[in-house]
């Protein structure tokens, strides 16, 4: 099957675009083929784009535009956090709002660590190279 995200009722889906870029949402209805009523416990419920939406793999068991009480009970049984931050996708996200966030000395030190491990794993692997010949 080419697809394994499906816009559905339950969907966690990450904003790619606009005021709530990158915010965790779930989609809680499908108002017609571009657009999705969608909800998170820090937000008002609104109304978004399909294109503004990126899908993720994670669900939640949910009914048709529930209320915000038991849309956050779902979440949190559902630990939709601890999956996002775990996930390649969320650990990616992470890192690069950790890089940008870097000030000048801390790249500095960042490019200094990264020539101390190249030469440790060059030395490693002369050691190495020396030992099979």
């Amino acid at each position: 099957m080419p697809f394994k995200r499906y816009v559905e009722i339950g969907r966690v889906a990450l904003v790619n675009y606009g005021k709530d870029y990158g915010r965790l949402v779930v989609i809680v209805d499908v108002l017609d083929q571009n657009r999705a009523l969608v909800d998170a416990p820090d937000m008002v419920r609104c109304q978004m784009n399909f294109k503004r939406l990126s899908l993720t793999d994670i669900t939640i068991d949910i009914n048709r535009v529930p209320k915000k009480k038991v849309l956050i009970q779902a979440m949190e049984a559902a630990d939709v956090k601890n999956k996002w931050e775990n996930s390649s996708w969320g650990r990616k996200l992470i890192v690069q709002k950790r890089r940008a966030s870097l000030t000048d000395f801390d790249r500095f030190k960042l490019m200094l660590a990264k020539i101390k491990k190249a030469a440790v794993v060059r030395q490693e692997l002369a050691k190495l190279k020396k030992e099979v010949a």
